[in-house]
């Protein structure tokens, strides 16, 4: 029987997505608030504020209340939870869900505790947390309850998240804050420095999904780039080809397969065994970051692959996870005095 008062949240840096039992993925939309700055009150929240970003007058912010996978701005969070709570279950103030939230395998006690109030606030009847490569993974389709390894990669906005898991458990894990934000902030510093033009985010997201590439391409694609000349001040176009978006993106691709390495280094090697076997699993939007794979691929010597809709893993993965809600809420009590 599936009960509507559950609600898993994949409360990502660069999206929210909401998954109510019975029903499936209800809501997909940016993780972005836009605030009067005189009067403080929300003007647009979602994919209506992802369009003010960078386009905005001086009284109207456009903000991102989550950084790097973690809270930024509790007040904001709070709110922009709240709003898609109730766009997601309705409108009654009395209707109070139960929700299990995602969090990065690397975050503190103290971002837990944020989460965690956060949620309640914005309405929810109990909060539970579950750590994203757990979720990712059961959102892949992988069976992570045997004691087989599973080696799993989740490329989010904030952190990128690996992690080796046996028995329903992670066994290692590293969480890096170098994900698809950090793609982005790479190619807006690479346009300055070689281009000498400046863009924003979501011309620099733009590229990164059209012509961004992780591992040589057969044949080079371009974008025509457009932004405002540093030196003259005025609008310029640049024709950008993907065999430098490679070189742009080298560095935080770098430090995603460093942290890949290290969590292999730290694995059992009876674990190590059954990861060579089955391969390792991308999810997360940075999964569709063109040859990430091949280039994963070539520094451990595994067989990598691209689980399917592996922007909507970690949702799923919640949403199936919420079939334990009723055991994990006999153990709230214990569970929220470890983390308060």
């Amino acid at each position: 029987m599936a009960f509507k008062d559950e609600v898993g949240i994949d409360l990502g840096t660069a999206n929210v997505l909401v998954y109510i039992k019975g029903k499936g993925i209800v809501l997909n939309e940016p993780s972005v608030v836009a605030i009067s700055d005189d009067t403080n009150e929300i003007l647009a929240v979602g994919e209506e504020a992802r369009k003010m970003l960078g386009r905005t007058p001086a009284n109207i912010i456009a903000v991102r209340p989550l950084k790097d996978g973690v809270i930024s701005d509790y007040d904001i969070t709070e709110r922009m939870l709240k709003y898609f709570i109730r766009k997601s279950c309705g409108g009654s103030r009395f209707f109070k869900p139960r929700i299990m939230i995602c969090v990065p395998s690397g975050v503190t006690e103290v971002e837990k505790r944020a989460v965690i109030e956060a949620a309640t606030q914005a309405g929810g009847k109990s909060v539970f947390l579950m750590e994203e490569p757990v979720a990712a993974a059961i959102g892949a389709g992988l069976d992570i309850t045997g004691p087989d390894g599973k080696m799993v990669i989740d490329i989010g906005g904030g952190t990128s998240d690996v992690a080796v898991i046996s028995l329903g458990t992670i066994v290692t894990s590293q969480s890096v804050k170098v994900a698809g934000d950090s793609l982005d902030d790479a190619i807006i510093k690479y346009m300055r420095k070689e281009h000498k033009l400046f863009i924003g985010e979501r011309t620099a997201e733009q590229m990164k999904m059209t012509v961004g590439t992780a591992f040589p391409r057969e044949q080079q694609v371009f974008y025509a780039c457009k932004g405002r000349d540093l030196v003259t001040g005025l609008p310029k176009s640049v024709d950008v080809g993907s065999d430098e978006m490679l070189e742009a993106l080298d560095e935080p691709l770098q430090i995603i397969c460093e942290a890949v390495h290290q969590v292999l280094e730290n694995t059992p090697p009876e674990l190590a065994a059954d990861i060579s076997t089955t391969g390792i699993v991308i999810t997360g939007g940075g999964a569709l970051l063109d040859g990430i794979d091949k280039r994963i691929k070539k520094r451990t010597g595994i067989d990598v692959y691209i689980a399917d809709e592996p922007k909507n893993c970690v949702a799923i993965g919640t949403g199936k996870a919420l079939n334990s809600l009723g055991a994990l809420e006999s153990r709230q009590g214990n569970q929220r005095k470890q983390i308060l």
